[in-house]
Parts: structure tokens; sequence; C-alpha cells
């Protein structure tokens, strides 16, 4: 069984936050690719640097200085951290973004709704066979959200869309979970409350939970990219809090699971 695993937010955030989901993570059994984000150290920077911030329901709108940023943080600082923290871990890790051995290749995206998102990808193929090879030599694929055009430009991708379209990809080869790491436990149904968890969600309840601004901003391309992930044939999408990642699978796991239908 594959897991590929995404995590981002406050756990990129905070140190120790992050060391102690890559113990977590560098216990699993099985193949596994790790998926990270990193938008709130790219924020930061950014607006350091006096570079304006845009966002639009929960994706960051990418003008050519905000890429170099997140190139720098994503691909870079972030990416190479956690390669060598795992390594520190005994776990075989090797970072890549989407621009390397051609793994994901995207088109900028168009003008949507009126939004223009700049230097934004729109994924078009995962080379999912480079990564089938690595897992085939029991190394861990770490992979930073930067995708490319195939004509040396680079694109930014959201996080949550990469994990998807890198899990329904290798879903073809081998089974496969997709599993979304936060802070939070799960989806929940009053984001005051962190025992508020949402157990399960299908397309219906979601709808419901939009309408009544139950999920939003972050959330929405999470739940979008769950979903698209299960109408191409993955067979579960998980959300959960880091630390339960150690008992996924287990009778104490909790968490929300995506499913298309109460059916």
């Amino acid at each position: 069984m594959l897991s590929v695993i995404k995590i981002g937010g406050n756990i990129i955030d905070s140190p120790s936050v992050l060391s102690q989901f890559l113990q977590i993570f560098s216990r699993i059994e099985g193949a596994k690719i790790l998926v990270h984000g990193g938008g709130k150290l790219a924020t930061h920077l950014a607006q350091k640097l006096e570079i304006p911030v845009q966002m639009h329901d929960g994706r960051r709108i990418t003008d050519a200085e905000t890429l170099k940023i997140i190139t720098m943080v994503y691909a870079g600082l972030i990416n190479k951290n956690i390669v060598a923290e795992l390594q520190s871990l005994g776990l075989q890790a090797f970072g890549l973004c989407g621009a390397d051995l051609n793994l994901i290749l995207a088109t900028k995206r168009p003008l949507k709704n009126g939004i223009d998102y700049g230097f934004v990808g729109d994924v078009q193929t995962v080379n999912g066979k480079a990564l089938f090879d690595f897992l085939s030599q029991n190394i861990s694929p770490v992979i930073a959200p930067i995708s490319h055009d195939g004509n040396g430009n680079l694109l930014n991708t959201n996080a949550d869309t990469i994990a998807s379209v890198i899990a329904t990809s290798l879903a073809k080869l081998m089974p496969t979970n997709l599993i979304y790491c936060f802070e939070k436990k799960g989806v929940l149904s009053d984001p005051q409350d962190d025992n508020s968890v949402i157990l399960e969600i299908d397309e219906a309840k979601y709808a419901l939970l939009k309408q009544n601004g139950v999920v939003s901003a972050g959330m929405l391309p999470k739940l979008d990219n769950a979903f698209e992930a299960l109408r191409q044939g993955l067979e579960q999408v998980v959300i959960c809090q880091a630390d339960a990642l150690e008992n996924f699978g287990k009778p104490n796991f909790v968490g929300t699971s995506i499913r298309l239908s109460n059916g």
C-alpha cells in the first residue's frame, strides 16, 4: 500500500511539530510520498520584502516576484530541511519539485471567473513512472508544489492539488491512500471546537457545508481535490491531524473520511 501524505499550515511553521510529524512519517510501513506546502512561511517572507500577498478562495495569486519567493521557500528551504531530517531518522528520502524529471507538467491558468491567478499552474500530466521507480528502490520522494510548463517556466501549483494528482496517477500502478495532515483533528463543524470533527463527508454534505459557511478558505481546495481524487478512482481520502497519522487504520483513529456518496 502506498500512502501519499500532504502537510502544510502550522506543521511547517513549527519546528517541533514538524519534527514530531517526520518521526511518525518515517515509521509508516510501506511505500510513502510526502507532499508539503509552506504558504505561511512564504507569506511571511513576502511581507518582509513588502511584496503584496493576494489570495482568492484559499488559493494564492502568484505574480513574478511572488513566484521567486515561493520557489526559494518551497523547493529550497522547506524541501531540503525536510529531506535532511528524514535522512537523520534513517529514511532514504529524495527532494523534488515538479520540474525535476518532468514530474508535473502544467499550463498557466487562464482567467477564471475574471480572476487572474498569475503564474499558477493547472496540472496536465504526472510522471508517475519516475515516482514508482523511486518507491521500488525504497526511496521516499519529498515533493514541493512547484510545477513547470515544459518551456522553461516554473509555475506555482496548490499543494493539495499536487498530492491529489500524484495519488491518482500512482493509484493506476499500486493501491494508494491519500491523507491530508494539518493542525486540526479533521474537518470541524465548529471551528472553535477542536473536538467537533465531522467523521464523514460526501458530496451532498459538502455542498451544504459550503452553503452554510462551515468550510471556507484553505479547506475548499483541500476538499475539492479530495473529491476529484475519488472521482478519478482513488478508494480512500482522509483529512486528519498530523499526530493522528500514527493511528491511521486503527480503531482509535480520529479524522474525516471523504466519500463520493452515502450509498
